[in-house]
């Protein structure tokens, strides 16, 4: 396709090393700010149409949409929804998104829009005081997951076929125990990753170990594997997932306490999940969100409160590259990178 060219070109800039691992300057790859003007408002829910598409999640029942690339921010929220914590939402293009609302009982809920969030309907409001829903993901414009916390001792996975307009929940026979303690992390929207049409991966942390849990069925079965992130701590695991295909991932995540250090906190996988290995030199501090760098087989990016991490080996090192506050990223193949994080940041990957 005609994008082609410049994807090459720009993806080439980004991963050339520069002298020096602090902010990127000018004339280099770099975070612009494209503010939306809601500085009270922490956004973990990030859905990356394209360039000139994306949609924000966030809190207070916050939503917001662009379509001119982050020039101007709409308010599109669903009406009701202020006390809500938005924490994932899924975009199918400029009109059609699913945002999730995360939190014990009747606060987890999923809405859903056809019209660009001009009216929203809502399609799932859980009734289950032991459930929390953490993240969602969808395979296609129709089949899609969320997920739950444990729930009875198994990670509870809610299933739409319809796009978001219903939910049921599954099986709980092909989910294996949970450790006790263990919960997924509502901290980016990407604690469940889906590659293809069937694979789908869920990060866990708080218990003895840090796992990845992998279905091939669409969430019906699942297995289990430890990965190296630090787990132990209620504040410890894995927040992040990020699948270039079904064989090849990343795993972030560390110590979300700020006066903690994190120093194993990502991890690689080329078996689909089922063996993970410490990356060498791993980002410095925790880090919340992750993404591959559009048409490359090696290059990603790793955000969190402390910085912007890029990694040109499929995550066996990284470098610092940006030192601003973001908690979640994603990335379009027509190379639209954005990242959204606290006090209403926005920012969009440029040169």
């Amino acid at each position: 396709m005609a994008a082609g060219v410049a994807c090459g070109a720009a993806l080439a800039a980004l991963t050339v090393p520069t002298a020096e691992a602090g902010t990127l300057g000018h004339g280099s790859p770099h975070w612009a700010p494209k503010d939306p003007g809601t500085p009270q408002v922490r956004f973990r829910g990030l859905a990356a149409v394209d360039r000139r598409t994306a949609w924000l999640a966030g809190t207070g029942g916050t939503v917001l949409r662009t379509t001119d690339g982050g020039a101007r921010w709409r308010n599109v929220s669903p009406p009701g929804a202020a006390g809500l914590e938005f924490r994932d939402v899924q975009a199918f293009d400029a009109r059609r998104a699913v945002v999730l609302a995360i939190g014990e009982g009747e606060a987890s809920r999923v809405y859903r829009t056809d019209d660009g969030g001009a009216t929203w309907t809502e399609s799932f409001r859980n009734t289950d005081p032991k459930a929390f829903y953490d993240c969602m993901a969808f395979f296609d414009r129709r089949h899609g997951l969320a997920m739950s916390d444990p729930v009875d001792g198994k990670f509870r996975i809610l299933s739409t076929n319809d796009g978001g307009r219903s939910w049921r929940v599954l099986p709980a026979d092909g989910m294996p125990p949970a450790q006790d303690g263990e919960a997924g992390f509502a901290a980016s929207g990407q604690c469940l990753v889906t590659s293809g049409p069937g694979d789908v991966w869920l990060a866990t942390g708080g218990g003895a170990h840090a796992r990845v849990l992998h279905s091939d069925d669409r969430g019906l079965t699942w297995t289990a594997a430890d990965t190296p992130v630090p787990a132990g701590d209620p504040a410890r695991g894995v927040f992040a997932l990020a699948f270039r295909d079904r064989g090849h991932g990343l795993a972030v995540g560390g110590d979300y306490r700020s006066d903690q250090p994190s120093p194993h906190s990502a991890a690689v996988t080329a078996d689909g999940g089922r063996t993970w290995t410490p990356s060498g030199t791993p980002p410095p501090a925790y880090r919340s969100g992750a993404a591959w760098l559009p048409h490359s087989r090696t290059a990603a990016l790793a955000v969190g409160p402390t910085g912007t991490d890029l990694t040109t080996d499929a995550g066996r090192t990284w470098r610092t590259i940006d030192t601003g506050s973001y908690d979640t990223v994603a990335c379009t193949p027509d190379l639209g990178c954005w990242a959204a994080g606290e006090k209403g940041r926005v920012a969009r990957l440029e040169r």
